[in-house]
C-alpha cells in the first residue's frame, strides 16, 4: 500500500533534512581538523608540514559547507555554527582526552536549538 500523497511528501521531505546534517557533521570534522593541523604547528611545536593536510582539508570543509540544502549561504553558515559547537565538544573529548562539563554541555544544547531552529523552521513558500 503506498502512502497518501501527503504522507508521501512528509517522507521524501525528510531525507534532504538528514542529509544536511550529515553534511554538516562531515563539514565540522574537516574544519575542526584542518584548524587542529595549525593548533599543532603552532601551538604544540609539531612540523611545519601539518599544515599542508590541514590546508586540504579546510578546502574540503568549505566544499562540503555548500552541499547543505538551503539556497541562502548565511542560513547554512548559521545552522552550522551549533553543529561546530557540538563537534568541537566531541573532538575535546575524543581526540584531547578532556571532558565537556555541564556547561559546555547546556551551552551546546542551547547552539543547537538555535541551529534547528534556523535549519528546520518552517520557511513561506
Amino acid at each position: 500500500m503506498s502512502p497518501l500523497p501527503d504522507q508521501r511528501n512528509r517522507y521524501t521531505a525528510k531525507a534532504p533534512r538528514m542529509q544536511s546534517i550529515l553534511w554538516y557533521l562531515l563539514a565540522a570534522l574537516a574544519e575542526i581538523g584542518g584548524c587542529f593541523a595549525f593548533w599543532a604547528w603552532l601551538r604544540l611545536g609539531k612540523s611545519p608540514w601539518w599544515t599542508l593536510p590541514g590546508i586540504a582539508s579546510l578546502i574540503l570543509f568549505a566544499l562540503l559547507l555548500t552541499r547543505i540544502d538551503t539556497p541562502e549561504a548565511g542560513r547554512a553558515y548559521a545552522a552550522y555554527g551549533g553543529i561546530y559547537i557540538l563537534s568541537s565538544l566531541l573532538w575535546l573529548w575524543c581526540i584531547e582526552g578532556v571532558r565537556p562539563d555541564r556547561w559546555d554541555i547546556t551551552g551546546a544544547a542551547v547552539c543547537l536549538l538555535g541551529a534547528t531552529l534556523i535549519l528546520f523552521g518552517p520557511r513561506p513558500v
